[in-house]
């Protein structure tokens, strides 16, 4: 059987919970219709979601009845968040989808999250279509909206339904006849053009549907749809597009099992559910499974778990797994070939410290944040060890408010949050290098002696870790001791950042059978890396984004003097007698101030994406 995930993307409030919704409404999975107002969305689940009315988890959902399987698809819908704090829930459903619905309100229109969006699909190369809702809102366009579509998402965007009534109760949707597009088609392709242009061929409505799936699923055409999923008009329309143009898979059944976990979530009791797009085999409950995880240090780590209960079992399935009590997102099951080596969107660029208002649940909430972390690698907790201070690194202050009431309906922890700063990272300027020795004879137990050197590196390498020693000349647990040592120190350079973009050696050592632990290894490590970092001098660098700004022309002369006083390093505007875009750098630190000021300069109708260019000295 052929199978079809397809994910929803959206800027916040475009309605793609209320699209996924009516999908799943039509498709007769579900007997009544919720509402994100309502808070009984069926892909909503979580209470907080229900209660804000926004997605915060991925949530997967199958459209597939008999009657709509007729043919032998199977198609699952996964309805990620819009919200961009919670951008990494997008990244990760990525990963298990053979294409896209991106909705845009038909009266909002393209806005600064859907081109973040729209590139991050151009870049993945992942068929598209384009729902241009709330067709039955005051406000909703249709040729200005393409317009609109074409200028700041793609040139490649071509409507194949139109909107009847646009902007009223009644709006309806009617289907453009396939010849219609026929030019837009003949653009991308030759083979293409030469039969549109020979009298002597006849192409009928298959031939253009055909070349118009065959376009989309080569990235090379994003068809737009209009629609309501309030009211359901042009849903039909887009279901039909969905099953005819997005390209379906036909995966073996056979062969040894493969496949990437994407999400995670907690049953009621406790135990981890996790969710992975299977790329070939079968998994069966009670089965034993191997799956892979990259290291920090780019090893691979291998772990083996039962299966306790499996929905989804084939290629092409998303599978619903419980009983690998280990696993986390991003696991590569089966075999670790196809491990992912980078996301597509940058890390967290916001730090915050978490105390709770009880100091004696201190643990409890450190065990907690860790448990949260597991399931969504983008949050990352760190104690400190000398303080036990806590931290966790986010994407924003709704990211924070989220996670702060998370701990309390779900942990039974009041936890308060500090103001959040910026993350840096910490540069070595030059070599350095640093023994530290321990004797015997001196009286001190730390019987073992390191010798490190560290240097810099190209920016964006992160940490590489050497020998210029035998490496018989330790025992490997004590190799493994310095490297552990080695990894976790430079998590606090001496202004208290992470130190990055560096490579360390080891260029001595000794020990002392049998007195010698790797108990002293990390311990004298830690000291030699110390005296080399001390040597080698860091540089405290700042994260710094690229950004595009579209501003109204009458507000580019007091906008710009405030990107300045920013610090951002604007380029040469590119003016039109409407209209001003600017693209340049400005330090991420800066950005969430500015946005503030750009809504109040521009009365609301300034837009600025921007996504992470680089760290650099400040």
């Amino acid at each position: 059987m052929a199978t079809l995930n397809i994910g929803i993307l959206a800027h916040v409030d475009a309605g793609k919970t209320s699209l996924t919704e009516r999908l799943l409404f039509n498709a007769g999975v579900i007997g009544r219709l919720g509402s994100v107002d309502g808070g009984d969305t069926q892909t909503d689940t979580l209470a907080l979601e229900r209660r804000r009315g926004i997605t915060i988890q991925s949530a997967v959902a199958a459209l597939t009845t008999p009657a709509l399987d007729a043919d032998g698809l199977r198609i699952t819908l996964v309805d990620t968040p819009g919200h961009a704090d919670f951008i990494a829930e997008v990244e990760r459903a990525l990963r298990a989808l053979d294409g896209v619905v991106l909705v845009i309100s038909a009266v909002e229109g393209v806005q600064a999250q859907t081109r973040v969006l729209m590139r991050t699909i151009a870049r993945l190369g992942l068929p598209a279509l384009i729902f241009a809702n709330k067709i039955d809102r005051a406000g909703a366009r249709d040729s200005g909206l393409m317009t609109e579509i074409r200028e700041k998402l793609t040139a490649r965007a071509v409507a194949v339904t139109s909107a009847a009534g646009i902007g009223t109760a009644s709006a309806r949707t009617v289907e453009r006849p396939a010849e219609e597009i026929g030019e837009f088609l003949a653009d991308a392709d030759d083979a293409f053009l030469a039969r549109y242009l020979d009298d002597a061929v006849s192409l009928g409505e298959a031939d253009y549907r055909g070349e118009l799936a065959r376009q989309v699923a080569a990235a090379q055409a994003y068809p737009v749809f209009f629609g309501s999923a309030a009211t359901g008009a042009g849903v039909e329309a887009l279901t039909s597009g969905i099953r005819e143009l997005l390209p379906a898979r036909s995966l073996p059944a056979g062969g040894p099992l493969k496949g990437t976990v994407f999400k995670i979530e907690r049953g009621r009791a406790g135990e981890k559910i996790a969710y992975a797009r299977l790329d070939s085999g079968t998994l069966t409950p009670y089965q034993h499974v191997a799956y892979f995880r990259r290291g920090e240090a780019g090893t691979v780590r291998e772990l083996t778990a039962r299966v306790t209960s499996v929905e989804g079992r084939q290629a092409g399935d998303i599978a619903r797994i419980t009983g690998l009590k280990d696993i986390r997102i991003g696991d590569r099951l089966g075999a670790a070939d196809g491990l992912a080596q980078d996301g597509f969107f940058a890390p967290p660029s916001l730090d915050s410290m978490v105390t709770p208002r009880d100091p004696a649940r201190t643990a409890a909430l450190f065990t907690a944040l860790e448990q949260l972390a597991a399931a969504d690698p983008y949050i990352s907790v760190r104690r400190d060890d000398a303080t036990r201070a806590i931290s966790v690194r986010l994407y924003g202050e709704v990211q924070k408010e989220v996670i702060q009431a998370t701990l309390a309906e779900e942990f039974g922890i009041e936890a308060e949050f500090s103001l959040s700063r910026t993350i840096c990272i910490e540069r070595v300027k030059r070599t350095g290098s640093g023994i530290q020795q321990r004797q015997p004879d001196e009286g001190i137990f730390d019987w073992a002696t390191v010798g490190l050197r560290i240097e810099p590196t190209a920016p964006g390498t992160g940490v590489s870790y050497g020998l210029e020693v035998e490496p018989g000349a330790l025992p490997p647990s004590f190799h493994a001791a310095i490297e552990e040592s080695v990894r976790k120190r430079l998590l606090t350079g001496p202004h208290g950042w992470e130190v990055t973009d560096c490579r360390v050696t080891v260029i001595q050592t000794a020990f002392f059978p049998p007195a010698s632990t790797a108990g002293h290894f990390r311990t004298i490590a830690a000291l030699a890396l110390d005296k080399a970092v001390r040597r080698a001098g860091t540089q405290v660098c700042e994260p710094v984004n690229r950004f595009e700004l579209d501003i109204p022309a009458d507000s580019g002369t007091r906008v710009l003097p405030r990107l300045i006083a920013h610090r951002a390093v604007p380029g040469e505007p590119q003016a039109d007698p409407l209209t001003w875009r600017l693209t340049g750098t400005i330090p991420a630190g800066s950005i969430a101030a500015f946005e503030q000021e750009l809504r109040r300069l521009t009365h609301g109708e300034g837009m600025l994406i921007s996504e992470f260019d680089s760290y650099r000295p400040c």
